[in-house]
């Protein structure tokens, strides 16, 4: 498929930009989830990587309907498993840079293969970042190659939830960057370009942040490989 050939000239990752993008998606009502939930914190707190959490709706029948996911959260998976040549979904699954996926719960697997993507010139070559400034969140994207799609993914910081029923009944888990929304707001051609967003999109508060992906695409609805990244956070803290 695409996940290898998309002609960015490799180049090195910049001291302070993201090693690579992980994309979770998990589901309260998997058992074999929460393992990956933590996963995902660890990386989170590393602070090398730009970390998403998207919960599906499929496992609602087991007796839980996860209060985070969102149909557009397993779309976007079926569309990664079109894109990968894959029949089907399953959590937890974890996708690098937009490129290849791993079992979401093998941490030292993920942190290997992102290592071994930028190695091949599969990492995050273009320079993205997100600042926070006043009613605004400024966003700024690099020179690079080809062109791409500058997606923002809204999540919240930190949930707890009680599952009180399904495979996790009677669990408290905490769940990190849990994708609401995602938006494309424009165009990237291979040459610097800035945009500008609300800052309330962030939501009030230090619960809310977004994530900036410069995402080429298969098609209209298929994503492919993730050029660059940041994160931003509504303190004004940045990852």
């Amino acid at each position: 498929m695409l996940a290898c050939g998309f002609g960015l000239l490799a180049l090195p990752v910049a001291a302070g930009e993201p090693q690579g993008v992980v994309e979770l998606f998990t589901s309260q009502g998997c058992s074999s989830c929460p393992p990956a939930d933590a996963a995902l914190k660890t990386l989170i707190d590393d602070g090398k990587v730009v970390a998403l959490s998207y919960h599906v709706d499929y496992w609602n029948y087991l007796g839980w309907a996860d209060t985070l996911a969102s149909k557009d959260n397993t779309a976007r998976q079926y569309a990664y498993a079109k894109m990968l040549g894959r029949n089907g979904v399953y959590t937890p699954q974890a996708v690098l840079n937009g490129r290849d996926h791993i079992n979401g719960a093998d941490l030292a697997g993920i942190n290997r293969r992102l290592t071994e993507m930028t190695g091949k010139g599969q990492g995050l070559a273009v320079p993205v970042s997100a600042t926070v400034r006043k009613d605004e969140v400024d966003i700024k994207v690099g020179a690079g190659s080809g062109k791409a799609n500058v997606v923002v993914v809204y999540f919240d910081r930190e949930q707890q939830v009680e599952v009180k029923k399904g495979e996790n009944g009677g669990k408290k888990i905490s769940y990190w960057h849990s994708v609401r929304d995602i938006q494309t707001i424009g165009m990237w051609d291979g040459t610097p370009a800035n945009f500008i967003l609300p800052a309330s999109v962030l939501n009030e508060g230090k619960n809310g942040g977004c994530a900036v992906l410069l995402q080429k695409m298969k098609d209209n609805e298929t994503p492919g490989a993730i050029l660059g990244a940041t994160t931003v956070m509504a303190d004004k803290t940045a990852n």
